[in-house]
Order: structure tokens, then C-alpha cells, then sequence
């Protein structure tokens, strides 16, 4: 089974739901900042207890390494420790580390990401350089059952400046998903999708549906939940068509407690809460 079936499954049963550890110190409850840690060891212990909180409903978890980066080796070590911690629990874990380098640095890359201290299931790629981009990742989604997600139609209002661009008859993300289509046509697993999928924003679900429709292989890490304005009814009038996505929710959820007002230790609680409104919000239209 290819790590993209084993997504694929988790986001069948559970429903479609990536939780975003994209953690930084504000939004940590008063308790934990008040302790005589380190900012790491704060924010892991932060994001162990989202993950307790949260297995049963998340069918990933994805980690924005940058949010780890800023805090130096202490962050790192907190980046390391989530991953590893999450995985733990069986979960797929997603490194949102958006790499885009070609021959040995993308190598290095796919080493740095899917090996040692800081191995993740699957890892967001800027492959805007091409397939030199891509293919030094293909060694570890064939040998080491790794996946990728490659930036495709994003959710920030300038990627039209680019993105929407035509060529011909077609746009710039309309070539871009029939390269991830062929790209990924010799990783494909028993559901059909490919370990290469696609980052598809959810604040143009006019333009997602006609992606989906064009690329039937393609299965999508979907950004633009809730606080960018996609709404459950988006995402699932493209899921009752196919079951080919996550839809990741990152301050949306591990907020919930300050919108709760919660400082204290309970505050995974209502991070669950809100982890379950979004799922009931995307499966009461399915």
C-alpha cells in the first residue's frame, strides 16, 4: 500500500481532516508560557496534546517547518519531536517545508526529509523548476514508500499574478496539474492516486473542481479552510465526485481555546471541539 492509499483510507474513515501544527509561541496557553522551559519544549509539549486530543479525528497532521526554523536549534528539536511523536501514533505526517532545488541540493532535500531526525511520511514541493525538481524525491516514494504534495493553484490572492497566467489555451496551474499527473503516473496505488499529489487552495472552488476533473490521479492537500474563507460546502460538492483530498485547518483549530478563553490546562479540549466542528462542517454536506 502506498502512503497515499493509506491517506486516502484515514480520510475515508475519519473524514477529511489535516490538522496544521503551523505552532508559534502566541498561540501557546498562559500555563505553558509561564513555565521555566525552553520554547521548544514548550511548543512540543503544546502540539503532543493537540495530538492526543486529536488522533482519532485527524487523518494527518501537517508541520510548517518554518514556524520551527525561526526558533534555531531549540525549534528544530521541536519540529523533530512532533514529527516523530505524531508518526508514533500511525498517523501520516506532512512536512510543509515547500523545497524547490534540482540534482544533489534536492537530493539532499529528499534525504534531509525522508530519513533521520526529521522523516516525514510525505513533504510539500515547489517543483516551479520542473522535474529536476521532482525526480529526487522518486527514489523514496518508490523505495522508502514516501509521498509528495507539489505546489499546484495555492490559496494567496497574488498567486493569480503567476499562476493564472495563460499559455495558449491553457494556465500556467492548468500545466502545471497534467505535469503532476504524468509525473505521477508510475506511483499510482490500488485507490487509483498517485504518491505525487497536488497543493490545491479552497478559495477558488470553481477552479478546484475543474482541476480535480482534469487530473483523476491526483490526490490534493487542500489549504484555505476557514480562516482564508473555504467553507465545508466547497470542499464537499468535490468530494461527493471523488474522495481525493485532506483539507487542512492550521490557527482555525489550535486556536480554539483562546476563542474559548482558555489559559489553562484543559485548552486541548477545545481544540478538539473545534477539530470536530470543522468535521462535521465538511461531512453533513457529503
Amino acid at each position: 500500500m502506498i502512503i497515499m492509499d493509506r491517506l486516502y483510507n484515514e480520510a475515508v474513515k475519519k473524514g477529511p481532516i489535516c490538522v496544521g501544527l503551523d505552532t508559534t509561541l502566541k498561540f501557546l496557553p498562559k500555563y505553558l508560557l509561564d513555565k521555566d522551559w525552553s520554547d521548544g519544549e514548550k511548543i512540543t509539549e503544546f502540539n503532543k496534546k493537540i495530538i492526543d486530543a486529536t488522533e482519532d479525528l485527524a487523518a494527518a497532521y501537517k508541520v510548517q517547518i518554518a514556524c520551527y526554523e525561526s526558533l534555531g536549534l531549540d525549534g528544530m528539536k521541536a519540529y523533530s519531536e512532533t514529527v516523530k511523536y505524531a508518526r508514533s501514533k500511525g498517523i501520516v505526517v506532512i512536512g510543509d517545508v515547500k523545497r524547490g532545488d534540482i540534482s544533489s541540493t534536492g537530493d539532499q532535500y529528499a534525504k534531509g526529509h525522508f530519513t533521520g531526525d526529521f522523516e516525514v511520511d510525505i513533504m510539500t514541493v515547489n517543483a516551479y523548476m520542473g522535474e529536476d525538481a521532482v525526480s529526487p524525491y522518486y527514489q523514496y516514494i518508490k523505495e522508502n514508500n514516501k509521498g509528495i504534495f507539489i505546489l499546484q493553484r495555492t490559496s494567496n490572492p497574488s498567486a493569480v499574478d503567476l499562476q493564472n497566467l495563460e499559455v495558449g489555451a491553457d494556465t500556467i496551474y492548468e500545466i502545471m496539474g497534467d505535469k503532476i499527473e504524468a509525473w505521477g503516473s508510475a506511483f499510482r496505488g490500488e485507490n487509483g492516486f498517485s504518491a505525487i499529489g497536488s497543493v490545491v487552495g479552497l478559495t477558488r472552488p470553481d477552479e478546484f473542481e475543474a482541476i480535480r476533473a482534469r487530473c483523476p490521479h491526483t490526490f490534493f492537500l487542500v489549504p484555505g479552510y476557514g480562516a482564508q474563507g473555504g467553507t465545508g460546502e466547497d470542499i464537499a460538492n468535490i468530494l461527493k465526485k471523488s474522495r481525493c483530498a485532506v483539507v487542512n485547518s492550521s490557527r482555525g483549530l489550535i486556536t480554539g481555546h483562546q476563542k474559548a478563553g482558555c489559559e489553562d490546562e484543559g485548552f486541548a479540549e477545545h481544540i478538539r471541539k473545534a477539530t470536530l466542528a470543522m468535521q462535521e462542517d465538511i461531512l453533513k454536506w457529503l
